[in-house]
Parts: structure tokens; C-alpha cells; sequence
């Protein structure tokens, strides 16, 4: 018995998505397909009732069953287009939780421009799988209504037309299995080039400044002629297909015309039969439809590939306890993270952060600071040891819980959201509150924000204050730190700042620092530094040295060995 892959079982769900318009789509192409059945024998009993110069209702049942067809074909479209929408909407909401609900190490495995392909183009060609499997499904069914109506004819009818069908069915076989790869690789290289340009884009600067454009243009549109290749043979096997289709279709009417036609003169036949029989020659050999069904089954068999790729991996289970009592002891207990090749990014760390306290974390590029606090705050998990905070193991936290707890801010944070409200807003319990219109400038939480993290008078420059949207609001680097800033500072417990103030000037760090130790109240500051004189204000340093902890004591102690020294850039000046 086949093992289902991935992308099968999730094609499966992405069918059962389409609800109710899927089922409609397939009671609707069923009657579709039973009146497309139907017609051709009831224009030969037509044609004998005419022939045998008596009148009838056959004729009348053939224009029946012609409104039937045109009814079925307009509400087909709109049961498979909504079916389609409806799947398609609930594949990007599940593909998107499971992104934000991974470990963030397994979302960098991919590009960002990569997961939007997945999520806009693959996403939609999944969803119409609903569609193509339904339609495939009943597409079948005049071929297989025609051989079985053409036997009950004359044996010899049906005989000919299962010979042709037969022959045309290998050949879509390798139709299927030659477009699957080729679909699978062009969606693969489409991924690999926007990948590449959304990272370009967002170093346009650097570019510019480097006059490498063209270079650059050139790196991201290195995978083009694969992707060209590709499509090429898509379309080729396509073509291919279709004019094996064509060319054996008209045949196989020929040849069910050539049985008829002696079967008449054999007087085996009526001239009314031998209509239908013509008729139902042309439905079964007109597989074009077929043709187009398994064509969209392919792409939606690739592209669940795609999708199913990324929801393979493994989400970060939720904790289900409340905060505990506490002040925020932060706590790692021989912590050990692992690079994908198998490095040691930290090794049994062992560390307490006393409730409270400012502790620095310093050391060398690559000695593991900006890892050490994101396990710190559960952006990941460690994959050895364990993190506590007031004792509590933080994967035993409710989301929710943890997130009001702690707040982190980055050299280089993401403002999300319409406005600078909405950005500072973000990690406040009830979400990013609108500032009241015509009224104060922002709410009260977010105002306080942003005055401890020096922004509010930044923000009051903008064109429309914390109502300006981002797209046009004029930052530098130091007042976007700052909005990261302001963001986190909501937390209750534990605010872990990775070199979030690297882009600020001495004296509006310094104010800074100080908003944070006088208002912090009682809060615990884990602080990822460079300079010298961040570590010098803080109550202990952790110093990190290859992913081991080397020593934890206050800066002063430390500054006394010239290695710990040689960890600052040249020039950073002792206390």
C-alpha cells in the first residue's frame, strides 16, 4: 500500500477546505455529465421518430437537456471559483500560523521572498485542487459513459473506442509524470529569484553606494535561464500532449464512424443509433478537457510540495501556565544551542540574572550573544538545557503570559504595523490601541512608551505625530532602534535589549539607560553590547567566549584582563 506524501495529505485537506461550494461543484458536474451522456442518445431516438415520420418529445427532451447543460456550466464556474478562494484563504492561514508558531531558525531556513511566493503564487495553485480533482473525477465520465452507451449500441462500437482510450491514457500518463517535475522545477527556481531580489531590495542602499547594480541585477537573474528551461518544457510536454490528443481523437471517431456505417448497412443499427453512436465517438475522443483537468492537477500537486515542505517542520509547542510569582529571575541552565551544521553556538551555559539587575552580555562576533538572548526570551528554543524565568521553565508559559512578561528590542528591529502608533502598540496585553481621533496624540501606554526610549519628541516632528504612517515617515537608524525601543518597554519582568541602542549617540543612550534602570521598576535588563561603557553601567557582564561563558562579574573586575579588554573595539574607552 502507498505511503501518502505530503503533499498528497495536504491536497486531500486543501479539497476538504473547499466545504460545501466543493460538493455543489461536484453535484453540479455530475448532472453536467449525466446530460452530456444523456443528448447524444436522445438525438438518435429524436432522428428515429422522425425517420419513422411520427411525431415526439424527444426533441424537446434534447433542448431540456441542453438548458441542463448551460445551467450546470455556469453554476460549475461559480461553485469552483468560490471552492477554490475558500481553500486557497484557509491554506495561507494555516501556512502563516505555522510560520509564526515555528522556531524562527527553521523560518530563516527559507528567503522572505521565497515564503510570499509560497504563500500568494503556490498557495493559489494548491487551492484549486478541489476544482481539478472534482472535474478530473467527472471528466472521466463521458469517456467511460460513451464506451459503456456504445456497447449497449453494438459491442463492436465499444470495442473500438476502449482500444483508442486505452491508447490515449498511457500517453497522458507520461504526460503527468514528465509536467509534475517540470512544474516542481520551475516553482522551485521562481522561489530561488525572488528570494534573491526581496534580499536585494532590501540592501538597495549598500548596492547603490557599491555601484554594483549591475552585478546584482545580474545575481538575481542568474537562475533565469533554468527557469525559462522550465517553462519551455511545460509548454513543450503540454503541446505534445495535446496534439497526441488531437491527432488520435479524430481518428478513433473515424474508425467508430467506419464501424457504424457497416453496422448500418449490416442493418445492425438505426440511423438514429448510428447519430448517437457518432455523437458519443465525439465525446469520448474529446479529451481535451481531460487534458486541461490534469494540467491544474499537476500544478496543484506541485505547488502542495511547495507548501507542504515548511508545515512539515515541527511547530514550538505552547505552554499552558500563568506567570508565576516573581520579579524576574532570569535563569539558564546548561544551555546548548546548535548551528544546522552542527557547531556548538552555545555550550552548557549556566547563568543567573538576579530580579532586578542589569546584566551585559559581551564578547566576540560569533561568541553566541544575540543567540543567547533569544533562547533568553524564547524566540527559539535551546536544543540542550533549559531557560527559567522566577523559576518557571519558559516553554511552560502561556504565549501570552510570556509576551507580557518579557520584551525584546534589536539593532535592527521591524517596525510592524500601519502607523508609529501601531508599531510602538504592538506588544501592549490588548494589541496596538488607535490613538482617539481629533483627541490626545496616542494612548497613555504608548505616550509612556515612547518618552522612556526618547522617541516622543521625534514622533511629534512627524507629519501627522503617532498617526503618520510608516511608508512615510522619515527615520534614521537611531530613531527606528528607538521605536523598537519604546516597544518593548511595556514588558513586566525581563526587557532583553540585543545592541538595540548600537545606532545611538552617547549622551541619548545614556538617557535611555536611565529611563530604563529609574522606570524599570524592578524589571530585570538583559542588555547584548558592544561598547564598553554599556557593559561599565551595568550591575554584572556576562562574557561569552566560543559559546562558553568565560566569567560573570561586574565590569570593573573583568576590565583588568586584557583579553576581556581586546573584546571592544578599538578606542572604546574604560570607566
Amino acid at each position: 500500500m502507498r505511503t501518502l506524501t505530503g503533499s498528497d495529505r495536504l491536497l486531500r485537506r486543501v479539497v476538504r477546505d473547499g466545504g460545501g461550494w466543493t460538493v455543489l461543484l461536484g453535484a453540479v458536474a455530475l448532472a453536467g455529465a449525466a446530460a452530456e451522456l444523456a443528448l447524444p442518445a436522445t438525438l438518435g431516438l429524436a432522428v428515429d421518430a422522425a425517420v419513422g415520420g411520427h411525431g415526439s418529445w424527444w426533441p424537446a427532451a434534447a433542448c431540456g437537456l441542453v438548458a441542463v447543460l448551460m445551467v450546470t456550466d455556469v453554476l460549475g464556474d461559480l461553485a469552483g471559483g468560490y471552492g477554490a478562494a475558500r481553500a486557497t484563504a484557509l491554506l495561507r492561514r494555516r501556512l502563516l500560523r505555522h510560520l509564526f508558531a515555528s522556531d524562527v531558525r527553521t523560518v530563516r531556513r527559507y528567503p522572505v521572498g521565497d515564503l510570499v511566493g509560497r504563500l500568494v503564487g503556490q498557495a493559489a495553485d494548491a487551492g484549486q485542487a478541489g476544482t481539478a480533482v472534482v472535474l478530473g473525477v467527472v471528466a472521466l465520465l463521458p469517456p467511460v459513459g460513451s464506451v459503456v452507451a456504445l456497447t449497449l449500441i453494438e459491442p463492436l462500437l465499444g470495442v473500438t473506442l476502449l482500444g483508442g482510450l486505452a491508447l490515449l491514457a498511457v500517453l497522458m500518463r507520461t504526460f503527468v509524470t514528465d509536467a509534475s517535475a517540470a512544474v516542481g522545477g520551475y516553482q522551485r527556481v521562481l522561489g530561488v529569484i525572488a528570494g534573491r531580489l526581496l534580499e536585494a531590495l532590501g540592501g538597495a542602499r549598500t548596492i547603490a553606494a557599491a555601484a554594483t547594480a549591475d552585478r546584482e541585477r545580474d545575481r538575481v537573474l542568474a537562475a533565469l535561464p533554468e527557469l525559462r528551461g522550465y517553462g519551455q518544457l511545460g509548454w513543450r510536454l503540454l503541446a505534445r500532449a495535446s496534439a497526441r490528443t488531437a491527432a488520435v481523437g479524430p481518428l478513433l471517431q473515424v474508425a467508430v464512424v467506419a464501424v457504424g456505417g457497416y453496422a448500418l448497412a449490416a442493418g445492425w443499427l438505426t440511423p438514429g443509433q448510428l447519430v448517437a453512436a457518432v455523437q458519443y465517438a465525439a465525446l469520448g475522443a474529446g479529451l481535451g478537457a481531460v487534458l486541461a483537468t490534469l494540467n491544474r492537477l499537476v500544478r496543484s500537486r506541485a505547488a502542495a510540495g511547495r507548501i507542504a515542505e515548511p508545515l512539515a517542520h515541527p511547530v514550538r509547542p505552547d505552554g499552558t501556565e500563568p506567570l508565576p510569582p516573581g520579579r524576574g529571575e532570569l535563569r539558564l541552565r546548561a544551555v546548548g544551542v546548535r548551528a544546522e551544521d552542527g557547531r556548538a553556538v552555545l555550550d552548557g551555559v549556566d547563568l543567573t540574572v538576579p530580579a532586578g539587575a542589569t546584566m551585559a552580555v559581551v564578547g566576540r562576533s560569533g561568541a553566541g550573544k544575540s543567540t543567547l538572548a533569544a533562547v533568553a526570551g524564547r524566540l527559539h528554543d535551546p536544543d540542550s538545557g533549559e531557560v527559567l524565568l522566577d523559576g518557571l521553565p519558559l516553554r511552560r508559559l502561556r504565549p501570552a503570559a510570556l509576551r507580557r512578561a518579557v520584551g525584546h528590542a534589536f539593532d535592527r528591529p521591524a517596525l510592524v504595523g500601519e502607523t508609529v502608533h501601531d508599531a510602538i502598540g504592538l506588544a501592549l496585553p490588548d494589541g496596538p490601541a488607535r490613538p482617539p481621533a481629533g483627541g490626545a496624540p496616542a494612548t497613555p501606554a504608548v505616550l509612556a512608551a515612547a518618552r522612556a526610549a526618547q522617541v516622543a519628541d521625534v514622533v511629534a516632528r512627524l507629519p501627522d505625530g503617532f498617526r503618520t504612517r510608516l511608508v512615510d515617515a522619515p527615520l534614521s537608524g537611531g530613531e527606528a532602534q528607538r521605536l523598537g525601543l519604546a516597544r518593548a518597554f511595556p514588558a513586566e519582568r525581563l526587557l532583553i535589549l540585543d545592541d538595540a541602542t548600537s545606532s545611538l549617540d552617547t549622551a541619548t543612550e545614556h538617557r535611555i539607560a536611565r529611563a530604563v534602570t529609574d522606570g524599570a521598576q524592578g524589571r530585570t535588563r538583559l542588555v547584548v553590547t558592544h561598547r564598553a561603557t554599556t557593559a561599565a553601567a551595568a550591575d554584572l557582564v556576562a562574557w561569552l567566549d566560543g559559546g562558553r561563558l568565560r566569567a560573570v562579574a561586574p565590569h570593573r573586575r573583568l576590565w583588568a584582563d586584557p583579553d576581556y579588554r581586546a573584546v571592544f573595539a578599538p578606542g572604546g574607552d574604560a570607566p
